[in-house]
């Protein structure tokens, strides 16, 4: 198999399934903490390297996001961000869109929506692994891709955060795929981690590294999750609960008052 670094052939991985129980699903979610798809008008971008299979997951997400209620733009190309008016035409983008190339002035009128507080949420490397020589794009996602030592992998995710709406009444789970190494901003708020072993490369043996996460930028919510390989990884149903209840947070930039949290990493 060519690597996913050539962006030109396909990877294949299966998610290993898991049991989760219906009172923690997201319809007891939304009827507690109120965040609702309904009347919202999203853009989702889908595209960039094939071996993410951008095109099944939009087929996962889209049908979902309309029967919600969202009123949704679906496009296949990057100048879907100059073409429309961001800010003022969607409540959320959601984007999966692996590697490629953002012009100068689609990436400055995506950030300029999200820094005025349209949502965006992404997931694995459609959100994580984009336009890597955009360091400004990179630091509103909070998160760069950088390594998945051994390929295909069992790991484990942990839940740390049981009191998030994102991630109450969910315990932790475990994945057959891609484990994302991944270097974060020491300011997001960390949701659920995993721990690296040292088979595939011995000095970062026993590193906890975040694997879901949602911060702000500017007045945007922006939501991220390392899961998602593939699209059969959302037949794991904490993976695409997780991710659901991403899209529904990030939805509420424009509805609901900005959270306020320091998490610092490094502090003294």
């Amino acid at each position: 198999m060519v690597s996913r670094r050539s962006f030109i052939s396909k990877s294949a991985a299966a998610a290993a399934g898991a049991i989760l129980a219906p009172s923690v699903l997201g319809s007891s979610f939304r009827s507690a903490q109120n965040p609702s798809l309904n009347s919202k008008k999203v853009l989702l971008v889908w595209g960039g390297w094939k071996g993410h299979e951008p095109d099944k997951c939009r087929d996962i997400f889209v049908p979902w996001m309309k029967s919600e209620g969202a009123e949704v733009t679906v496009s296949d190309t990057l100048e879907a961000y100059t073409t429309y008016n961001l800010k003022n035409d969607f409540d959320l983008i959601v984007q999966t869109w692996t590697m490629g190339t953002i012009t100068g002035a689609q990436e400055k009128a995506l950030l300029e929506a999200v820094k005025s507080g349209t949502g965006i949420a992404g997931w694995h490397g459609g959100l994580g692994d984009s336009f890597r020589n955009n360091t400004e794009y990179q630091f509103m996602v909070g998160g760069q891709w950088v390594a998945h030592p051994g390929g295909v992998i069992d790991y484990r995710v942990n839940i740390v955060d049981h009191k998030d709406p994102v991630t109450k009444g969910l315990n932790d789970f475990d994945m057959h795929s891609e484990q994302y190494y991944v270097h974060v901003d020491p300011n997001i708020k960390v949701l659920a981690t995993t721990t690296f072993n040292d088979k595939s490369a011995d000095w970062i043996g026993g590193n906890v590294v975040p694997v879901a996460w949602k911060k702000f930028y500017g007045k945007g919510r922006v939501f991220y999750s390392s899961l998602g390989h593939v699209a059969a990884d959302f037949n794991v149903p904490q993976a695409l609960e997780i991710q659901k209840r991403g899209i529904l947070w990030a939805c509420m930039s424009k509805y609901e008052p900005a959270e306020t949290w320091k998490q610092p990493v490094y502090g003294r």
